[in-house]
């Protein structure tokens, strides 16, 4: 929801509106949604790799128009919900929904010509992102039998 915010800094208002209540909306309904256990990994890696595209939004050239942003926003939500029914509580989303409140504060960065402010944050949450999804993939010593046991 972080880079939602971000990536919708530079969008018209009406379009930054649609795109949270699609985004609230889905995270909503899919936080009731308890998926099966053995989707929980496919779960995270979505959501890592959903919220390093919505990151990568800070980055397009024009602003996110009415369908790119309600799609980023049904996007973020939905991984949102499905995270909070996997592996939280529906309350959960109470906690998270506040990051999209980084919209007022980017905004005002955005209108002070200071948007570069939010590529370098929205970098870092790709860089995030892009870490948290490969480490699991890579055999970390400690975390796997080795040839000590």
């Amino acid at each position: 929801m972080a880079a939602l915010a971000l990536a919708l800094a530079r969008s018209a208002r009406g379009d930054r509106v649609a795109a949270i209540l699609s985004c609230l909306l889905a995270a909503t309904a899919l936080s009731f949604y308890a998926a099966p256990v053995a989707w929980t990994e496919t779960i995270f890696l979505g959501a890592w790799v959903s919220l390093a595209l919505t990151a990568a939004l800070t980055h397009w050239p024009t602003a996110p128009r009415r369908l790119l942003a309600m799609t980023a926003g049904l996007n973020a939500g939905a991984w949102s919900g499905l995270l909070i029914g996997r592996a939280g509580r529906p309350l959960d989303l109470a906690i998270a929904a506040p990051a999209l409140l980084l919209l007022l504060p980017a905004t005002w960065l955005v209108q002070r010509r200071w948007a570069i402010a939010l590529k370098v944050a929205a970098s870092w949450l790709i860089a995030i992102a892009v870490l948290a999804s490969v480490l699991p993939l890579i055999p970390t010593p400690g975390y796997a039998p080795d040839h000590m046991n």
